[in-house]
Parts: structure tokens; sequence; C-alpha cells
């Protein structure tokens, strides 16, 4: 399929990295420098150009990859009428979107960086017209949810999107406390690494609870550093974390 990303920055990068292997690409961005970087980086996608004057995005299938704040900006310069068009702007609703880009189809979408691995977990949902093809672009990249309602996507922003950000600061912490007891910071990365690798197939098997439970045995280590977890209230927070993140999301 040929997809038309809109934008330069981080995320677009990332889904030109995954789909590249599947899609045929071009770009275009409002920064002529950043634009040619991305060509020279990766010399299989093609530059469509800025849009200083007019874009034509006529029978284009568009992923819109800029800030929601550039909206209105950007989509100024848009003439024709797209056939379909993604979006990956957070708390940016479709009424919204269909106020300022000409298209077919809507969706949106909410990838995040693990995209440019193939292993976004990328919540989709729009037009049914187009969410054959929606998911096909989006299974590109990674795993893909179709979700039942707007608000659902809202809420899933806060933990697809935002949770590479707040498993960071977890793989952080957890390195950070090793090197406090004496492990050199390169062997404590090495082990975060590693962990986190490892989790990922056990949740896909098992839920967490479950896990937790098979890990902690009765007045053993983990009891005790899961205990000084749940006096810092850590689960706490980070569910706080996602009811932010949500509010903000939706606007």
């Amino acid at each position: 399929m040929k997809l038309t990303i809109i934008g330069t920055g981080k995320m677009a990068e990332a889904i030109i990295q995954g789909a590249i292997v599947y899609h045929d690409i071009e770009v275009a961005g409002r920064d002529s420098a950043k634009l040619a970087a991305l060509v020279t980086r990766y010399p299989k996608i093609k530059s469509a150009g800025g849009f200083e004057n007019s874009f034509d995005i006529e029978g284009k299938n568009l992923i819109f990859c800029v800030k929601p704040y550039a909206l209105e900006s950007v989509s100024s310069h848009f003439t024709g009428e797209a056939n379909a068009l993604l979006s990956v702007l957070a708390g940016t609703s479709l009424s919204s979107l269909k106020k300022h880009i000409k298209a077919k189809s809507y969706v949106r979408t909410m990838p995040n960086l693990a995209a440019s691995h193939q292993k976004s977990m990328t919540t989709v949902f729009g037009d049914e017209t187009f969410k054959k093809e929606a998911m096909l672009i989006c299974e590109s990249i990674g795993t893909a949810l179709w979700l039942s309602s707007e608000k659902e996507i809202d809420i899933a922003t806060a933990v697809a999107g935002s949770g590479p950000a707040f498993l960071a600061l977890v793989a952080e912490a957890l390195s950070d406390g090793a090197v406090k007891e004496g492990l050199k910071r390169e062997d404590a990365y090495t082990l975060v690494r590693g962990l986190f690798e490892g989790f990922s197939p056990l949740l896909n098997e098992k839920h967490p609870a479950i896990i937790k439970d098979e890990v902690m045995s009765p007045g053993g280590t983990t009891a005790a550093g899961y205990a000084a977890l749940e006096e810092g209230k850590v689960r706490d927070g980070l569910i706080k974390a996602i009811s932010k993140a949500y509010e903000k999301a939706k606007g």
C-alpha cells in the first residue's frame, strides 16, 4: 500500500522504520532539513516535499503525524480529498479532524515508539469503511487493537501511547536501585534489559497477578521488595498516571 506520512518527528520516523518493509512510503514535512535527513537515512522512502504553499492530498492514504497543536496550521495547506486519514494526534477527535481535513475515511490511531522495531501496541478506532486497511497498516508496525468507541482510544492513549515513558521510569529506577547497592551501572542496565525482554513472553501467557504469586515465596526477597513498593504507593502512582494521561488525552 502507498502511504503518505505527514511529519518528520520521532513518531513519524518510528513508523517509517517499521512500515517500510511492507509499504511504499513518501514523507512530507515543513522542515526541509529534517525531511532531507529522513530520505538520506531511509533511501527506500520518497520525499513528497513541503507545504509552504499547498499540498495536494487527492486520493492519498495519509498518516497524519504532527503535534496536535499544528493540526490547523498544517492542514490549511492541503488541497483535494484524501482516500483515508490515519491520525496519530493524541486527544484530537474525529470531528476535529473532519473539520480540518477532507477525506473519504477517518481513523484515529495511537502507536508508540516501538513501531521502529515492529513492536508497537497500536490502538485503532474510526470509520468501518477503512477498518481492514487501517488494521493492516497498523499491524505492519506491531500489534493492533480495534476499539469500540472514541472514548476508549483516549483511555488507551494513556497506556499504549504514554506507557513506554512509564516503563522507562520503572527500568531506570530498578537500575538505580542496583547501582545504589553496589552493582556497576553497565551491568545494572544489562540486567534490566534482559528482565524486560524475558517478561513479555510471560505476560503473553499469564495474568500479572499469577506471575507475581509464582515469583513471591513466603518471607522471601521478592516479598520484602514488594512490600516496599506497596509502602511507596507505586501501584497507586501508576493508576493515577493513567488517569492523568487520560484526562490530558481527552482534552
